[in-house]
């Protein structure tokens, strides 16, 4: 796999997880935050869009963050 394929995946994976994560703790804590999701699709849902938009992010942040070591 090149090498900028690895780097972009690696950051996009770690970034849904923290994401992911993030939206499983509000969820825990306050489930109110996000209108109350009953259901698993629901639940998923805000977790997929906080873990997509985690993952943008931390790319993003990655890519701004990457010094050229010539």
């Amino acid at each position: 796999m090149p090498v900028l394929v690895r780097y972009i995946l690696a950051r996009l994976c770690t970034g849904f997880v923290l994401g992911t994560i993030s939206a499983a703790g509000i969820l825990l804590v306050n489930p109110a935050a996000f209108g109350g999701p009953t259901s698993v699709l629901e639940v998923l849902l805000v977790a997929y869009g906080l873990g997509s938009a985690f993952a943008a992010g931390y790319l993003a942040t990655a890519l701004a963050n990457e010094h050229d070591e010539r």
